[in-house]
């Protein structure tokens, strides 16, 4: 009997069974007394407020989450390149210095990194109470340590043939460096880098949800009053600014250069992002917001190792482990598997243009409030915190898997059309097939960014280790907190080693694929 082995296209759609569990839960537990209430968010969507007073406080509050992203990008990406440099084997080789020191430096970086921002928000909050340095340190840490990761990893994968004839030259290791691996490397450091602006104002977006400012806080505002007008004013806005920021960058990205012009766009850059940082200054200076004042430091207790013992037996680990588990597969099911069925069941032009309007906004709209929407009509449990979760990264695969199409050849389908096959089936196999194995490799990268996610709607849905966390830091029980954030890195820097070994699979028949192909990102 032959085994039966299934394709990476089916594979790609298989994904989308975890919208029978999740929308079962979520109906399970549905009750009909917020349902004029949603219906009421969705007509606002069509005529948002646009009193003068709502726009002035929308466009502020927006104002202050660019200014908050864009220093947090540029902070951030001026350390994740620093760190990266530290980070990479061939730097310490040019040196001829430990080559365990490399590795020291990964691992130490792993730990911040594997921690998402809104926890490192709230335990700085914490700590320094209310102050705009708290959000663009939430959103540094991680961010610093994960454009290092990339960096290490895209130089310890260029060719050294270069830089050791240079070395053998004379030449001394800072000038071979440069001159040996920047060129290759500028490309890498334009496209990631501008990725990590569009996630920055997500992450200064949804820190503002949970009141650290910005067009966040307005939105949490609104929505606690039900004033959903309201809330479609700043919605639209962000819209707006994400929409010619996407353009940009996409533009900047698709935009084909030589070496010499790699190098330009490199220098442009690097002034955009030194002239960023005043800029930043000036603008939150203008809006009320001193970054100059000095932080003021709450001391914390920090727990002993019997309250840590203590702790570690009241939680519900299994449970808590579980739940979080369960929540990161549920979610990446339906933002793996749904944008691939849609585009199959829809492939015409128009389906596409509306299924891209569609992702767009489930980009828009982040996965914290999508979850304050349901729980308008549901009841908390895992359902809701995946379903919410699974929606806004719908959105980013969705775009993913049609930027990844629109760049590759039509002949097969073309071919398959011509033949007689029908419009799904040639799309199945004539577009969908030769993008999946790229997509499969992205889908096991995105489900790692999930499972930091998880501590988002965990917060809100009341269920995974999200939740505990912020219980834990209600009551100041730093034990727990402790606990629960050892808990969170530790499982996320499990799914990076599955997701690695599932890159390194989906892309083998492939070759030799560069890895900044996967857009790594929050």
């Amino acid at each position: 009997m032959k085994k039966i082995v299934l394709s990476s296209p089916i594979l790609t759609i298989l994904p989308a069974i975890a919208l029978i569990p999740v929308l079962g839960g979520v109906l399970s537990g549905m009750h009909d007394g917020g349902l004029p209430v949603l219906s009421q968010f969705f007509t606002a969507s069509l005529h948002p407020s646009l009193e003068p007073t709502v726009l002035q406080s929308a466009f502020k509050g927006l104002q202050i989450t660019i200014a908050t992203a864009l220093l947090s990008w540029t902070i951030s990406t001026f350390g994740g390149l620093f760190l990266g440099l530290l980070g990479s084997n061939i730097f310490w080789s040019s040196f001829n210095l430990n080559k365990r020191i490399p590795i020291f430096i990964r691992r130490f970086l792993a730990v911040p990194r594997s921690i998402h921002e809104l926890i490192w928000g709230l335990l700085l909050l914490q700590i320094f109470g209310i102050n705009p340095w708290v959000a663009i340190l939430a959103i540094c840490i991680p961010y610093s340590c994960l454009v290092a990761r990339v960096f290490s990893d895209q130089i310890d994968n260029l060719d050294p043939s270069a830089l050791i004839a240079i070395r053998q030259s004379g030449s001394g290791p800072i000038a071979a460096l440069t001159t040996s691996l920047l060129p290759p490397i500028i490309p890498v450091i334009n496209s990631y880098c501008g990725y990590r602006l569009e996630c920055a104002l997500r992450g200064a977006t949804m820190l503002g949800l949970f009141g650290l400012g910005g067009i966040g806080t307005e939105l949490n505002l609104t929505l606690q009053s039900l004033e959903f007008q309201e809330m479609w004013t700043s919605l639209w806005m962000l819209g707006v600014v994400m929409f010619f920021l996407e353009t940009i960058l996409t533009w900047w990205r698709r935009n084909p250069s030589s070496p010499h012009q790699s190098e330009r766009n490199f220098l442009i850059s690097i002034g955009i992002m030194l002239a960023t940082v005043g800029i930043s200054f000036i603008w939150l200076k203008s809006l009320d917001i001193n970054l100059l004042s000095s932080l003021k430091w709450h001391s914390i207790n920090l727990p002993t190792l019997t309250e840590i013992k203590n702790a570690f037996y009241e939680l519900p680990w299994i449970n808590l482990i579980w739940s979080t588990t369960v929540m990161t597969l549920l979610a990446a099911g339906i933002s793996i598997g749904t944008p691939a069925l849609g585009m199959m069941l829809w492939p015409t032009r128009t389906g596409g243009v509306i299924q891209s309007c569609i992702w767009s906004l489930l980009r828009l709209i982040p996965a914290p409030l999508s979850a304050l929407l349901l729980l308008l009509c549901t009841s908390p449990n895992i359902s809701v915190a995946a379903l919410a979760l699974g929606l806004h990264n719908l959105g980013v695969m969705g775009r993913f898997l049609k930027e990844g199409i629109s760049h590759q050849s039509n002949n097969i389908y073309i071919a398959l059309r011509t033949a007689g096959s029908g419009n799904r089936m040639a799309w199945l196999y004539g577009q969908l097939s030769l993008q999946s194995t790229s997509y499969l490799a992205y889908s096991a990268y995105r489900t790692d960014v999930l499972m930091r996610e998880t501590a988002v709607v965990g917060v809100v849905g009341g269920v995974g280790l999200g939740w505990q966390l912020q219980e834990s830091l209600s009551s100041f029980n730093w034990a727990q907190v402790f606990l629960v954030t050892a808990t969170y890195s530790t499982l996320t820097l499990i799914g990076e080693s599955m997701s690695e070994s599932s890159r390194e699979f989906w892309f083998k028949p492939l070759g030799n694929i560069p890895n900044h192909s996967l857009k790594p990102g929050s």
